[in-house]
């Protein structure tokens, strides 16, 4: 199944993707909008675009497994990108993605304007990552 990760900021909105066999995720695209609805409506067209039959939105819980203001914002994106585009939109715990995506950054000593540009498409990517790697070992029954 074609699945498409959304790391949703109120300026910058990462996405990823993933193959059909659901092997790689790879970063595609920072959507930068400041507009809620805009940019809802935004992703919904990439997903149609890229045939995404899924939709993973990262949920940014607190530390302690609780939700914030953050959470139910990305809560409520998640409900309208899935209403406009028709696909299925699920949340997935994203603790910690932006923070390894800087790293990763680091690593491969990506710094500056580049960084800026593409750490909200890697933190989607190692969402998708983690949600490929639950589907893999938690199959449904």
């Amino acid at each position: 199944m074609r699945i498409m990760a959304v790391d949703f900021g109120d300026s910058r909105t990462g996405i990823a993707v993933c193959d059909k066999d659901e092997i790689l995720a790879s970063p595609l695209t920072v959507i930068t909008e400041y507009n809620f609805e805009k940019c809802a409506e935004k992703v919904a067209e990439l997903s149609k675009k890229e045939k995404a039959e899924m939709i993973v939105v990262g949920l940014p819980k607190n530390m302690d497994g609780s939700s914030g203001e953050r959470a139910e914002k990305c809560t409520e994106f998640a409900r309208i990108v899935s209403e406009i585009s028709g696909l299925p939109a699920e949340l997935w715990d994203e603790r910690r993605t932006t923070v390894a995506a800087h790293n990763y950054l680091n690593e491969t000593n990506v710094r500056g304007k580049k960084r800026k540009a593409v750490v909200d498409a890697v933190a989607a990517t190692i969402i998708l990552e983690s949600y490929l790697e639950y589907r893999k070992n938690c199959p449904k029954p």
